[in-house]
């Protein structure tokens, strides 16, 4: 690995690409992470937008967007919308469960936005649920679960 090992384990700061948003981002590189690029969030209401980059990496044979890349996005938004909720910041965390149905292809012409909610926080559970979508409509819904591992 080319990163100091101190290094923090997430970044979280104003996106200089899109104003009024934060990037959210490994602070290590070399991770399973930036597959997906650097992902932008903005929080409104109750509602976390997480928005990812595509491009012809993240499609498939199809030229649409591979369903594994769709189903990595949703896992790492509820961490980075979390992270916009002030729900979780360096602690660890894992995914204890998550369900996605895919509704429409996803495009690599334009962005993805995963719209997520956080319903319910407990001690140590985070309950989320979230629309992917992009302009022409959802792509998929989804629900999970993450376990905070070690405090916020």
């Amino acid at each position: 690995m080319t990163e100091r090992q101190d290094a923090p384990r997430f970044l979280y700061a104003d996106d200089p690409d899109h104003p009024g948003w934060k990037r959210w981002e490994l602070g290590q590189k070399g991770r399973f992470n930036d597959a997906l690029g650097p992902l932008s969030v903005k929080v409104e209401g109750d509602i976390a937008r997480v928005r990812m980059a595509v491009d012809t990496r993240h499609s498939n044979l199809a030229d649409n967007l591979h369903g594994g890349a769709l189903l990595a996005f949703v896992d790492v938004a509820m961490f980075a919308a979390a992270r916009g909720f002030d729900v979780l910041h360096h602690g660890g965390a894992v995914t204890l469960d998550v369900a996605v149905q895919f509704m429409a292809a996803g495009s690599v012409a334009e962005p993805i936005e995963a719209r997520v909610e956080l319903l319910r926080e407990t001690g140590r559970l985070l309950f989320l649920r979230g629309l992917i979508v992009q302009d022409h409509g959802n792509v998929a819904n989804f629900s999970g679960t993450v376990r905070k591992v070690t405090g916020k």
